[in-house]
């Protein structure tokens, strides 16, 4: 499969996408990709789905013995607008706002019933939060995040708040791509949050892209040249990358750079749309195929097109 931009609603990788058994967090990210490529009767469709699957608590797509705490967060981008989801929407809000368990300066835990930081929470609430209306706890939430588990602009995966030591220390490449394609996101939906979040996604970018492998990829620890190559980071920093440039707050000479990550994941897409070689669901540890990495590849596509328009 090549590199192309073009995505339509019968795309093999979009639909070995809408093919999969998705989680809260899942089902919000298939969501932003429908939006980005303008299917959104179908997105909205999938918010709906994510309505009918929301805890009383207020978190969106919970399905079974949901733990996350924020990843519901994720669905909420695809209710705005639509007058008869509002309630839903705002459910979500106050469980962020107000229920959701959090440290005592605010930031989030990512599992209900237990205090570690996530750098995956970046990603499933910085962009609704900018969407909605709330800047300064956005931008509140990066700080905390950052201040726990980011060092030289690369990211840790968990932080436990109890003993105030990282509970995984490794440089999670997917961690670094949560949180740049996070804010990514969250400047589309608020430029005014650039001063404050737009240095930061460049650290992280140039952080990663130094760690950049000759295949292209990266690894699943971006500094352990162990690791297995996995693709979906670099997905997620063609996506961030192409839709910095594409929003002007990054150069434009990072284009060339989001464009070759994209291709260089292209040859792992297999005919039936399936994007290989990246931390794999269910347990996220090992090579395989996910969800996410299905819509991260959407994205990145989306992303680039705009870049080309």
């Amino acid at each position: 499969m090549t590199a192309s931009t073009e995505v339509t609603a019968g795309d093999p990788v979009l639909l070995a996408l809408l093919a999969m058994q998705r989680h809260s967090w899942e089902q919000g990210v298939a969501t932003h990709a429908l939006l980005d490529l303008g299917h959104t009767g179908l997105a909205r469709l999938l918010a709906r789905d994510a309505v009918v699957h929301q805890s009383a608590d207020g978190r969106l797509g919970t399905v079974g013995e949901e733990s996350g705490s924020v990843n519901g967060a994720a669905c909420g981008e695809a209710l705005i607008g639509h007058p008869a989801l509002r309630a839903h929407l705002d459910a979500q809000l106050d469980w962020l706002l107000s229920g959701a368990p959090r440290a005592t300066d605010g930031t989030l835990f990512h599992v209900v019933g237990g205090r570690e930081v996530w750098a995956d929470t970046v990603y499933m609430v910085v962009p609704l939060l900018a969407a909605t209306g709330h800047p300064d706890e956005a931008t509140r939430q990066v700080a905390g995040h950052r201040e726990r588990l980011c060092s030289g602009g690369l990211y840790a995966a968990r932080w436990d708040e109890d003993t105030a030591t990282l509970a995984a220390a490794e440089h999670w490449g997917t961690g670094s791509g949560w949180v740049a394609a996070g804010i990514a996101r969250a400047l589309r939906h608020d430029p005014s949050l650039r001063p404050a979040l737009a240095g930061h996604a460049r650290e992280v970018v140039d952080a990663c892209l130094a760690l950049r492998r000759p295949d292209g990829l990266f690894g699943n620890v971006l500094d352990d040249p162990a690791s297995f190559p996995e693709a979906n980071v670099a997905q997620m920093l063609a996506y961030t990358i192409c839709t910095g440039v594409a929003d002007g707050w990054l150069p434009a000479s990072y284009a060339a750079a989001g464009r070759s990550l994209l291709a260089s994941v292209a040859p792992l897409v297999t005919a039936d749309g399936l994007v290989t070689q990246v931390c794999g669901a269910p347990t996220f540890d090992r090579p395989g195929t996910s969800a996410e990495a299905q819509s991260f590849h959407l994205l990145a596509r989306a992303a680039a097109a705009r870049l080309d328009s």
